[in-house]
């Protein structure tokens, strides 16, 4: 940058002594800069001798001197404006209103004393006089990565590109279902739909698990989708009661922390800035396309900051993934009970004496109504304990229970029945609840 405005000062001197004629705004055409710039290196040029090369560099904008040391008084007067808030100021006066109420003073004034004309200036004695803490260094804890393709995380992102249906309920129809593995980095898969549903979710995850095996846990968030709608509240859903089932660990982040996610979510960053920003598809057809060559780029091509991959592309960096196991031939489908065992639900008891347990009614008894009971599950019993102030109260069996293993193809078709039951459960409960306009 320096060379550039050096070549333009020679220019502009050149200029000078051959045009003598010329008008600034000539000069300014000439050398292709500001009217501004061409008014002050012309003066500085016509002050300096013609043979005086150092004048066309730049010159140090720092201080020649340091700046007058301001008074004690001054120093004081700060401080005790931030201690004491002065006109009933209540709230802690930050350095713009310490400048204004300096200014005010009437003390200082009749003093004649020099005051500071920065709020930077005031920040920095705030700061030396312990009046604003100093953040101490974060300690950063690498996490402990899992063994490769061992756990996943998984995650929706919406490809906002693709223009919604007109008379669609959905403002982003197409989304994309990305799977990554916490011990590698590597995008294990990416699949776009645009009817993605609790039930066509676990026909996209059985579909990764035929492809890539099972792995030993999965980390998801709160979409509804994978925990189940508000009216199924805590009882899990069918989407995790089918990875029970399936011997694989569940975790279910807390509200608003990604950060329990981190991996996926920070594949979503790179796919919006290095992917979907640039090539924007228009529809579903296109994002399948992008969205494949883009998985095969990040996981093949694509250098990997992450501590693991050493500025490799994840393939690379792990050219040698152990197997996983496949899905098995048969599946026991209530073996999510003894997963969940010893867990409690609360629910209160509604007028006709019945509780709600993942839109199925149990009856309590009308006698406890307007009551807070507690479900707890006997999974060698196959109950639900219910117990008000920890005494049992009663026992219900639970009720959806298959009873015997099932052949996978019979567990998928039942498991995605439950998911569109639930769905279609949540929209009428939704619909009794929506108030008239």
């Amino acid at each position: 940058m320096e060379a550039d405005w050096f070549a333009s000062r020679t220019m502009l001197r050149t200029l000078l002594r051959t045009q003598p004629t010329w008008t600034l705004r000539d000069l300014a055409h000439a050398t292709h800069r500001s009217l501004g710039w061409v008014k002050k290196w012309v003066k500085r040029l016509r002050h300096a001798p013609p043979d005086d090369d150092l004048v066309l560099h730049s010159r140090s904008r720092a201080r020649h001197q340091p700046p007058p040391r301001l008074d004690q008084r001054v120093i004081d007067r700060i401080l005790e404006i931030r201690d004491h808030p002065p006109e009933h100021l209540n709230r802690i006066p930050g350095p713009k209103a310490i400048l204004y109420y300096l200014a005010r003073d009437e003390a200082l004034q009749a003093g004649a004393v020099r005051l500071p004309r920065s709020t930077r200036t005031i920040w920095q004695i705030l700061r030396q006089h312990g009046r604003i803490a100093v953040s101490g260094t974060r300690i950063r804890s690498p996490l402990d990565r899992p063994p490769p393709m061992t756990s996943w995380q998984l995650d929706f992102k919406d490809v906002s590109s693709v223009p919604a249906e007109p008379e669609g309920k959905q403002l982003h129809m197409v989304e994309v279902l990305d799977t990554v593995d916490v011990g590698t980095s590597i995008l294990v898969n990416a699949q776009v739909r645009e009817d993605f549903t609790a039930e066509t979710t676990i026909s996209a995850v059985i579909e990764t698990f035929q492809t890539h095996g099972l792995p030993d846990a999965i980390t998801v968030d709160r979409d509804p989708r994978f925990v189940g709608s508000a009216q199924s509240r805590d009882f899990p859903a069918p989407f995790v009661r089918m990875l029970h089932c399936l011997g694989i660990q569940v975790t279910v982040c807390p509200p608003q922390r990604p950060d329990k996610n981190a991996f996926v979510e920070r594949y979503h960053r790179t796919f919006e800035q290095e992917c979907l920003r640039i090539v924007r598809p228009g529809d579903i057809a296109s994002a399948r396309t992008i969205t494949a060559t883009f998985r095969n780029h990040y996981n093949h091509e694509r250098p990997n900051q992450a501590i693991t991959c050493g500025n490799r592309p994840p393939c690379v960096a792990f050219s040698d993934l152990p197997a996983r196991p496949a899905l098995p031939a048969t599946v026991d489908p209530d073996r999510w009970i003894e997963v969940l065992s010893g867990q409690r639900y609360v629910r209160k008891v509604r007028a006709n004496g019945t509780v709600m347990v993942d839109s199925v009614s149990y009856y309590v008894d009308r006698a406890w109504e307007g009551k807070y009971v507690t479900l707890r599950i006997d999974a060698a019993a196959r109950e639900f304990v219910v117990e008000y102030r920890e005494q049992p109260i009663k026992r219900l069996p639970i009720k959806g229970l298959v009873g015997s293993p099932l052949p996978l193809e019979a567990y998928l078709k039942h498991i995605t029945l439950e998911a569109r039951t639930q769905l279609l459960a949540g929209r009428a409960v939704g619909q009794q609840l929506r108030l008239p306009f």
